[in-house]
């Protein structure tokens, strides 16, 4: 399982560990996300996304529909997109 979110699509970003004596290594910044299923009303099924902490926080904000929608207007979900149309 990848670490994107379905919804806003956050990835891992990279950046360093700064050591006390300034050396610098690579790390990653790994973002927030879990498995979740949702009872998609509109069509009446269960649906499993992977969702960020963000992504909840959307999807509780605007609904499940339109988060949808607006995900797979920008390009984050792919598997949904053609049920969407």
């Amino acid at each position: 399982m990848s670490k994107v979110c379905q919804i806003t699509g956050k990835k891992a970003i990279t950046g360093n560990n700064v050591s006390h004596s300034k050396r610098r290594t690579k790390r990653k910044f790994n973002v927030n996300v879990f498995t979740r299923k949702f009872y998609w009303v509109e069509q009446g099924t269960w649906i499993q996304l992977t969702v960020s902490a963000a992504g909840l926080r959307n999807i509780n904000r605007m609904g499940l529909d339109a988060a949808l929608k607006k995900a797979a207007n920008e390009g984050h979900l792919t598997e949904i997109k053609t049920i969407l149309k």
